[in-house]
């Protein structure tokens, strides 16, 4: 027996959570920032990391990426769907709504996380965990209600979305922790791409978009998600979720300092219920527990 928490394989999965969740809270500055509508962002960024992941694919997985795919196909498949899906969803929630509510509801993605992980893993959810689900789902009750009757509720409708097909393909990559993230990350760009590939108008942007969707698109974004799906190799996925509220916390900071953007009462009252509930739920999850393998 030995304690599964302690060991060096889940502090790597949280340094790889850490620093992917870092990463990609820059994504809605530098949406914000290009001025774009969210399906062209989201066509030029697939685009941008469709052929960075391709690249690294041979090097890390040791093998063709077609060779990889065919070892997974149906889950590689159901994991791209949901990693572009997601993504897509976030960056068009962000062009339609104010950054505080999208990374508000964020933060719910640790308890989503325990739901899916539950359901798809048999993790038993207790009652601590029961209790702030409903909090934060509370919270994100008040978030969106801010929106209603204004023309923001369909970017927080989108956002919850996007958190829910995040909180699924972290699962994934945990049930399957030995299924290429690279091949499983190229395949959700490449359906991102045919997606919005005739409703997207890539080439009317200006220089500031372009350099915006760049510096997102080949770096912090691509290797965000790298890092968040390789963590669930190393962690659990309770885990690796923990790390979601850092996004939260670092997006709201980014859309203040940069943009100027203050989420209004409404929105900082549910942001901080939605707070309280992971904050409640995600305490007694991070107990270390005594398993009979070490991963």
């Amino acid at each position: 027996m030995v304690v599964d928490r302690s060991s060096d394989r889940r502090r790597l999965g949280w340094l790889l959570a850490g620093a992917g969740i870092l990463a990609v809270s820059t994504d809605s500055l530098w949406i914000r920032v290009s001025q774009a509508g969210g399906v062209d962002v989201a066509f030029w960024v697939a685009c941008c990391s469709v052929p960075l992941y391709t690249m690294l694919g041979r090097r890390l997985d040791g093998c063709w990426p077609l060779e990889a795919f065919l070892r997974h196909p149906r889950p590689h498949l159901v994991v791209g769907a949901l990693s572009g899906g997601s993504q897509l969803c976030f960056i068009i929630a962000v062009t339609q709504t104010r950054v505080g509510n999208v990374v508000a509801i964020v933060a719910a993605v640790p308890l989503l996380a325990a739901v899916c992980a539950w359901v798809m893993l048999r993790e038993r959810i207790g009652p601590r965990t029961g209790i702030a689900i409903a909090v934060t789902m509370a919270g994100i009750g008040v978030i969106v209600s801010s929106s209603l009757g204004g023309p923001t509720v369909t970017g927080d409708l989108l956002a919850v979305l996007a958190v829910i097909g995040f909180s699924v393909s972290l699962t994934m990559w945990r049930l399957y922790r030995d299924m290429s993230r690279l091949v499983g990350l190229s395949l959700g760009g490449v359906i991102t791409v045919v997606g919005t590939l005739f409703v997207a108008s890539p080439l009317s942007l200006d220089t500031r978009a372009y350099l915006s969707i760049a510096a997102m698109g080949l770096v912090f974004n691509p290797l965000g998600r790298l890092g968040l799906s390789t963590a669930p190799r190393y962690a659990p996925v309770a885990d690796v979720a923990l790390f979601a509220p850092v996004e939260t916390v670092a997006g709201t900071v980014w859309a203040a300092l940069f943009l100027g953007e203050l989420p209004p009462p409404a929105a900082a009252v549910g942001a901080v219920v939605v707070l309280a509930g992971v904050l409640y739920g995600t305490l007694g999850i991070t107990r270390p527990r005594v398993s009979a393998s070490p991963d």
